[in-house]
């Protein structure tokens, strides 16, 4: 498990919609939030902007096939020949009034869904099995969770009485004004340099037939603007950022290389 804990820099981020304004009310009002989209879309980002906005503290919990309630909630540690209960990154949001952010939920292991559930209706309680404990979430407790619906199958799907359970918006890559602003700001490249790297990536998500899961993310674009901002020759950014993270088949990355000299001329 990855757990990050995260504190009040403001992080940049160039808001798409009115976003903002639905995670404060959320906030305010202690309702969960369900973040959708695609990878490297900014929903991550997003988190950790509105929780320094807020003045909240984060905590950022990677999900994966092996997350368990356990590693959420806690366990018992023998720690210098004595066992001691350690509390898990939601208990700790919970006690302390901070963020939790599951992300990628549909990941984790179908016990972790049975111990949201509590905390995400009018009891906003975490029952701790192994102290005895029932935890009440106080007024800033939230609980935010993301997933990618095109990665969605019938074995990992979240149950619509999951679902329904949080407030719901929809992130998908901004368009293009709003795309080179961030770029630009996140790897310091020059506007007119990050031009290209848009037009590009509008033409890979277009691209139909190809052995891609999904087009090239924000997060990937501005890797690239980091490396040519950096100094590194742009066929040599575009290969190690976009065409490599991208694809493994030798013709797929031949059809990115094509795409990306129709851009770049």
């Amino acid at each position: 498990m990855t757990t990050q804990k995260h504190d009040f820099d403001v992080p940049f981020y160039q808001p798409v919609a009115d976003e903002c304004a639905l995670f404060e009310t959320a906030h305010e009002n202690g309702l969960p939030l369900l973040l959708k989209g695609p990878t490297g879309c900014g929903k991550t980002r997003f988190v950790e902007h509105m929780a320094a906005r807020l003045g909240r503290r984060l905590y950022t919990v990677a999900c994966h096939d092996d997350l368990s309630a356990a590693d959420l909630i806690g366990r018992y540690l023998l720690r210098g020949g004595e066992t001691e209960w350690v509390d898990g990154p939601l208990t700790r949001a919970v006690r302390e009034g901070a963020i939790c952010y599951l992300d990628e939920v549909v990941e984790a292991r179908k016990d972790v869904t049975v111990v949201l559930h509590p905390l995400t209706d009018n009891r906003r309680t975490l029952m701790l099995d192994r102290t005895g404990e029932e935890l009440m979430a106080p007024k800033g407790f939230m609980l935010v969770a993301s997933y990618n619906p095109g990665y969605q199958n019938i074995l990992k799907r979240l149950k619509p009485s999951t679902r329904q359970r949080f407030l719901s918006v929809t992130f998908d890559f901004p368009d293009a004004a709003t795309e080179i602003a961030v770029v630009a700001e996140e790897s310091g490249l020059d506007v007119a340099r990050v031009r290209p790297l848009i037009r590009l990536a509008g033409h890979i998500r277009a691209l139909s037939g190809m052995d891609l899961e999904e087009g090239v993310s924000t997060r990937l674009l501005i890797y690239a603007a980091s490396l040519i901002a950096g100094g590194m020759a742009v066929e040599k950014a575009l290969q190690a950022a976009v065409i490599e993270p991208l694809t493994d088949e030798p013709d797929v990355q031949e059809a990115l290389r094509d795409l990306i000299m129709t851009v770049y001329g």
